[in-house]
């Protein structure tokens, strides 16, 4: 699959009873005290979308089988992490390796311990922050000297990153995430070749008490308004809601506890959804007798690749892909019907990826 969020935050903001309802298991360990968590745990959760049941319906599908987004619940940090206090520099090597950032701000009163005192959401964002761009500013400082050495010889690839990296190097040595950095479209490869954690996008998940979870609160609203000048993405969960809604086995019985407090949907679905927006996925189906099967892929992916991530050889082997819009295959009542009535198109190696295509993808093994 490929596709991760690292679950960040200081510690007993909630991000392990995030991570335990998010997997519906107790994998991670929640626990009142800082660094509960030493290793990341990794859990993997389906994306919720309707599209999927409807076209199993249609089809007649044995087994449905969504796509998924991976998350990483990662241990708190804190002050002084970049360095190395607390379990930092082993968190923040963890960071890097993930997709984006889903990052868990304490917005609740309450008895749990909070690590600086008192519970000030944009103080502990700001703490988070900080740690992180110290982190890239250490990385990128530590490859400046060779970089300069290489590009005065004559090193093609070193010659061409080396605008790129002292532009982002200023960008975050001025206090700036390098995600928010403005480069030229040819220059963003090497934004992603520096392996910068605050290149990674972020949404903010504002934990709220259970009686502001449909609403929030004062503390997620200052919280939201700091993401909407970043640019960023944010939701309010109760985590300890979404930990008892977890435990529910029955899709009724889940409604309606929802209704009762007053929420559409799960906060842990607007979380996925958050997640996937923020990577820039998109879902294309196959559908049959068998199953009906959702897959990722980012936003932009041609059909030869698209048909890859099934399997390899489907890649290598593509010859052209049979292609339904979800629109038309709903409307059509499904794929025989959408055939006759001429709305199933051969689509070749350059075509894009759309959201909801159904494809059936040629090839030669």
């Amino acid at each position: 699959m490929g596709f991760n969020c690292g679950i960040v935050g200081l510690p007993n903001v909630g991000k392990s009873t995030l991570f335990n309802a998010l997997t519906c298991s107790a994998a991670a360990q929640a626990a009142n005290y800082p660094f509960c968590t030493i290793e990341p745990n990794v859990g993997r959760v389906g994306v919720p979308d309707s599209r999927l049941n409807k076209l199993a319906q249609l089809a007649k599908s044995a087994k449905i089988i969504p796509t998924q987004l991976e998350f990483v619940d990662i241990a708190g940090l804190v002050k002084g992490a970049s360095k190395g206090e607390g379990l930092g520099n082993q968190f923040l090597g963890h960071i890097r390796s993930v997709d984006a950032i889903c990052h868990v701000v304490r917005c609740f009163e309450g008895e749990v311990t909070h690590v600086d005192g008192s519970v000030n959401p944009i103080r502990d964002i700001e703490t988070i922050n900080t740690e992180l761009l110290l982190a890239d500013l250490e990385s990128l400082e530590k490859r400046k000297d060779n970089l300069l050495k290489k590009s005065k010889i004559g090193d093609v690839d070193a010659k061409k990153l080396l605008p790129t990296f002292e532009a982002v190097l200023s960008h975050v040595q001025a206090g700036h995430p390098a995600r928010s950095i403005k480069l030229p479209l040819n220059e963003q490869i090497y934004l992603n070749q520096l392996q910068l954690i605050t290149a990674k996008p972020v949404v903010y998940v504002c934990n709220v008490e259970e009686s502001a979870a449909a609403k929030g609160n004062d503390l997620a609203m200052k919280v939201m308004k700091l993401a909407q000048q970043e640019k960023a993405l944010a939701v309010v969960i109760s985590a300890e809601i979404e930990a008892q809604i977890s435990v529910l086995q029955d899709a009724q019985e889940r409604a309606e506890y929802l209704d009762t407090i007053g929420l559409q949907e799960t906060g842990l679905d607007r979380v996925i959804k958050a997640g996937y927006q923020l990577l820039e996925l998109i879902t294309f189906f196959t559908v049959g007798p068998k199953e009906a099967h959702a897959w990722t892929v980012r936003r932009g992916t041609k059909a030869p690749q698209a048909a890859g991530v099934i399997h390899s050889d489907f890649e290598k082997g593509f010859i052209r892909a049979e292609t339904i819009s979800y629109a038309d295959y709903i409307a059509c009542g499904g794929e025989v019907q959408a055939k006759e009535a001429g709305k199933m198109r051969l689509e070749g190696k350059d075509y894009i990826t759309q959201d909801g295509d159904i494809f059936h993808f040629r090839f030669n093994v």
